[in-house]
């Protein structure tokens, strides 16, 4: 049950010989992991025509993944209370965290530990001691916020305003570049914050947790970085970042290090880092990368009933649906990869002939916390990106001869996020636009 917190069970493959068509697209759709498929089907199907578990199981995955708790926590309420005969061990684990997670995320934590503690005393016997300290974690990082009111924000103008730069990394030869955020502290504390879309979770050094006076909390953690890296969970009670004003506010704490003396010389840029945690409870940023800031609304957009065009991956980073190259894809908008991006082995695979003819083959060494990687690749140039409604050149990117270890196609680093004029979060309807403009 490795990563039992992250992965989505292939759901009732069986049901292709279901009498009833919607029932076997929306089981095609789950396992294949298409939220916004499942999302459309769902919505266009009569009710009464879905089977009763598909139903309310449509309701929480399209709530989870499309970053709906609106819809999900109901509906995993319902699932547990009237349906959980049809869960086998995997799906009842697997339906408790999520369930646990958007219950998190609105704030109730006494509630998601109480879910999950109710599913591990029920489910042990049959659990490896792995799945049960993954479990076991998750239950104390909650019943420790639940004393805590993380991401209570405040404006002291009608839109909040961030200013940032952009900062070299790396070898200069590679002109790569990371957003710093300007005017920012936690806890009194000027800070030096990295701002990083891909990152699921608020992360800093132990170092720097101690020297900002954050409050430690006795949690185990993981992060997933270039590897797989443990830490612990400590509070900053006040993060201020331009105009606003953020209290409670969670880090993950742990030895930030590549484990390699080369990459460590260019690692202290990502002592602190925000992520798309904070993201979701600002509900509505645009990134402006003319006027070099991020703005935020102090009152969070309307819910619409339009179809998004982002979801959650099954690690819970920011994926938006894009064209590159003519091939539609999932891409995770990270601005904390400091280059172009990638695309994987797929991309690779498709678009062989026209790779190995406008390309040579080469290498690229990353690093992040926890380790390096390696990897082979093409250096493609010139390849057409539709993202947001918005279409641009992307000079280069990087196509590996392997599989994303995250399990999602593509990958934008913040130098291809940096070619458009704005990029705007929409994270109440889970939709992404863009805005580009040709620079002088």
């Amino acid at each position: 049950m490795k990563k039992i917190f992250i992965l989505i069970m292939a759901v009732f493959s069986s049901l292709v010989g279901y009498s009833q068509s919607y029932d076997e697209r929306i089981a095609e759709a789950m396992n294949a992991g298409d939220w916004f498929a499942l999302d459309s089907i769902y919505n266009s199907a009569p009710k009464d025509s879905i089977w009763s578990f598909l139903e309310v199981y449509s309701r929480c995955l399209i709530g989870n993944r499309l970053n709906r708790p609106d819809v999900s926590i109901p509906a995993f309420t319902e699932l547990f209370n009237t349906q959980s005969e049809q869960l086998d061990l995997g799906n009842m684990l697997n339906s408790a965290m999520m369930f646990s997670m958007d219950l998190s995320r609105i704030g109730d934590n006494t509630k998601a530990a109480e879910v999950l503690s109710s599913v591990l005393n029920a489910t042990k016997q049959h659990l490896d001691p792995q799945t049960i300290n993954s479990f076991q974690n998750y239950i104390n990082k909650y019943n420790a916020l639940s004393s805590y009111s993380p991401y209570i924000i405040k404006f002291t103008d009608d839109i909040g305003v961030v200013p940032f730069h952009t900062i070299p990394v790396g070898k200069p030869e590679n002109k790569s570049v990371l957003m710093q955020l300007e005017n920012s502290s936690i806890n009194g504390f000027s800070a030096p914050i990295i701002f990083d879309t891909g990152a699921a979770t608020n992360v800093i050094s132990d170092s720097l947790a101690r020297k900002f006076e954050l409050l430690p909390l006795d949690v185990e953690t993981k992060v997933s970085g270039a590897d797989i890296h443990s830490g612990t969970i400590a509070i900053a009670k006040e993060l201020k970042i331009g105009n606003i004003t953020v209290y409670d506010v969670p880090f993950s704490v742990m030895n930030i290090t590549s484990n390699n003396d080369e990459a460590d010389q260019y690692m202290d840029c990502l002592n602190i880092i925000l992520g798309s945690d904070l993201m979701l409870q600002l509900k509505d940023l645009t990134i402006d990368f003319i006027d070099n800031q991020i703005t935020v609304p102090e009152e969070a957009p309307v819910k619409r009933d339009t179809p998004s065009n982002m979801c959650f991956s099954s690690q819970m980073n920011l994926l938006a649906k894009g064209v590159i190259h003519n091939n539609t894809m999932l891409m995770c908008i990270d601005s904390g990869d400091a280059s172009y991006g990638s695309l994987g082995s797929k991309f690779f695979d498709d678009n062989k002939e026209f790779i190995t003819s406008h390309s040579e083959l080469d290498s690229v060494r990353a690093a992040g916390i926890g380790g390096i990687t390696i990897a082979e690749c093409y250096k493609v140039p010139n390849l057409k990106l539709t993202l947001g409604g918005q279409t641009i050149v992307v000079p280069q990117i990087n196509v590996l001869l392997q599989d994303s270890p995250h399990g999602y196609d593509c990958n934008l680093g913040l130098k291809t996020l940096m070619l458009f004029r704005k990029v705007h979060f929409n994270l109440v309807d889970f939709v992404l636009t863009t805005e580009y403009s040709q620079r002088n």
